[in-house]
């Protein structure tokens, strides 16, 4: 597996626990990543200032001296809204995000399930396992087939611009492994697979829960907590998570995401070390 790294795992080098403040430009993320040993680079939507194509052609040769390719962008989008507008538009960020990574030379866009957003607290979302109740008058079945429908459009245009829709087990109703094969299952396109973010399964046998989406994985992030979570910590095996997707055939990257309270400069490289350590194996 190539080893590789997130922006992720640099953002909060501003100021703040979320980076809130001069986060780093790209460009030093990218350079970062490079003097850690790393050729493996995952970008946030967030984190660029810009999807011009002039800039973007500006990171791919900056890139590209570095030594450094994209593993992935990052969409932020969520396709459980009633309003079928607001869901048009959502479905407008993610191919945005599609023909992005496609400029970028990205082979993969990070996607989202979805989620009611009836709890705007985040601390009390995270002590209810990233479960909420349904905005009134609707329904669970509702916001499954919204869900599918914004993918089946977004697919075309995947599959198109030979982009692959990663989707994360990233709360809501990819909460669980369930949740999350169910949409790509339901989809069944070989431009969907799994980012499966190995710090996102709070309910159940957190192996269980690898071993289900390991299958469907065309890219792996690895949660690290140096100096304690953010939110939570995880007591996370990584020789054991490792071999889960070895014994699938998984040869793809594994793309560290540091969210620990430790200074990335400290808290990266340790994280990195105790990957690699598992690596070895």
């Amino acid at each position: 597996m190539e080893l590789g790294i997130s922006s992720y795992s640099f953002h909060r080098l501003g100021k703040g626990p979320e980076g809130h403040g001069a986060i780093p430009p790209v460009e030093a993320m990218i350079d970062r990543t490079a003097a850690l040993g790393l050729t493996g680079f995952e970008v946030l939507g967030v984190h660029m200032p810009s999807t011009e194509r002039d800039y973007l052609n500006g990171l791919k040769r900056h890139a590209l001296k570095a030594g450094v390719h994209f593993l992935s962008v990052s969409a932020h989008h969520d396709f459980v809204k009633p309003d079928a507008e607001a869901r048009r538009e959502q479905v407008g960020i993610v191919e945005q995000w599609i023909e992005v990574a496609a400029m970028m030379g990205a082979p993969v866009v990070r996607v989202f399930g979805g989620r009611w957003r009836t709890i705007p607290d985040f601390s009390e979302y995270m002590a209810l396992r990233g479960h909420e109740p349904p905005v009134p008058g609707y329904t669970e079945d509702d916001a499954w087939e919204w869900i599918f429908d914004g993918f089946g459009t977004c697919l075309k245009t995947a599959q198109r611009e030979g982009v692959v829709l990663a989707l994360e087990n990233h709360w809501g109703f990819t909460a669980s492994a369930a949740g999350t094969c169910r949409i790509i299952e339901t989809l069944d396109s070989p431009w969907m697979g799994a980012m499966i973010d190995t710090g996102n399964f709070l309910e159940g046998d957190l192996y269980a829960e690898i071993e289900a989406m390991a299958p469907h994985a065309v890219l792996v992030q690895a949660k690290a907590y140096p100096g304690g979570g953010l939110y939570y910590t995880l007591d996370l095996d990584y020789p054991r998570i490792i071999d889960i997707f070895r014994r699938h055939g998984y040869r793809g990257a594994l793309s560290l995401e540091m969210e620990g309270n430790a200074h990335p400069d400290e808290g990266v490289p340790a994280a990195l070390a105790m990957l690699r350590a598992a690596l070895a194996r």
